[in-house]
């Protein structure tokens, strides 16, 4: 069984409230009726039945949930296509304790945010390729996310633009519902900026022509930081002098320009990621669609009925508790 709600301070600041007033009602009532000659325990089967439909209102509060049951939704998506650097440079600890690691835990918090949404994860260094098409299963997701290394992609430097045209094929290869207008789709660019490729100039034409707003993300420092290799020790240039890796936002920040998208950055100073997410929500989908979803059933009415039932009877039966 899971509670739809969990147990909180409040809950059990009520239910303690109830004991302390109900032994102070039943104290002052014995205090009354010792003068008379009388006791007060006619109010004895009365608390017991408030003791049951107290706890039972507190039962149907938490939610008890077992089962599932399928309940359709209708939502207005759109599409997300993650777009991660997995280039060496990444691996980098000038944002803690990676800069792939901290983006990995960041993304995993973003996925949890967009249940009606389809997001897929396309990785890059110099060439790129999906990772994780399109899905609605955020777990599944997860499980690809969490394989991300550096050393899935060949070491080479790293370039932008096959991962742009790779994630451009896939948008305008999305099927479409007849009489819908086409999906809304989004690009989130995760990478230092480090950028060896060609020309951005006539990819950024087409994603500007294709109405596609990119959101890049820039990770790692100004001062950069020495790139480790997986056998130890650091990465070094032709010459022999170790590689310092530097976050370099100028392509980054002119992608989401010219898209209409943002910019944010990850640094070990400022997380801008919350504004990453706010940034996706604001963008409204457009083609409604109904999904059928798997949802626990809460059966918080059964312990709700049975409550308000004694609550009626302890209502409707009065009794004298003091008699003349």
């Amino acid at each position: 069984m899971n509670w739809a709600h969990p147990l909180t301070w409040a809950e059990l600041l009520g239910a303690l409230l109830f004991f302390v007033l109900y032994v102070g009602y039943a104290l002052r009532t014995q205090r009354l009726a010792a003068p008379l000659g009388q006791k007060g325990w006619r109010i004895g089967w009365k608390l017991g039945l408030r003791l049951l439909y107290f706890p039972l209102l507190l039962l149907a509060l938490l939610g008890p949930a077992y089962g599932v049951t399928q309940q359709p939704v209708r939502t207005a998506g759109k599409d997300v296509w993650l777009l991660v650097d997995l280039s060496r440079s990444m691996d980098a600890p000038d944002v803690a304790p990676s800069r792939l690691q901290k983006v990995k835990a960041e993304l995993s918090t973003l996925i949890n945010r967009f249940q009606a949404d389809r997001l897929g994860l396309i990785v890059f260094a110099g060439d790129a390729f999906v990772h994780c098409p399109l899905t609605y299963d955020q777990s599944a997701l997860q499980l690809f996310l969490n394989t991300l290394q550096t050393n899935l992609v060949t070491a080479t430097g790293t370039d932008l633009t096959p991962a742009l045209e790779l994630a451009l094929s896939r948008i305008s290869a999305t099927p479409q519902v007849a009489g819908s207008p086409p999906r809304v789709a989004a690009l989130v660019l995760v990478s230092d900026g480090e950028d060896f490729g060609e020309n951005l100039e006539p990819t950024l034409r087409v994603l500007t022509r294709a109405g596609v707003r990119l959101f890049s993300m820039g990770v790692g420092t100004l001062e950069g930081a020495r790139v480790p290799r997986p056998t130890g020790g650091y990465l070094r240039d032709d010459r022999g002098r170790e590689i310092v890796s530097r976050l370099n936002p100028t392509s980054l920040r002119r992608l989401a320009e010219q898209t209409n998208g943002q910019y944010f950055e990850l640094t070990n100073r400022r997380n801008e990621f919350p504004l990453l997410v706010n940034a996706l929500n604001r963008i409204e989908g457009q083609a409604e669609q109904v999904r059928t979803v798997s949802v626990a059933d809460n059966r918080y009415r059964y312990p709700l009925a049975l409550a308000l039932l004694l609550l009626a009877l302890d209502i409707l039966l009065t009794i004298k508790v003091i008699r003349p």
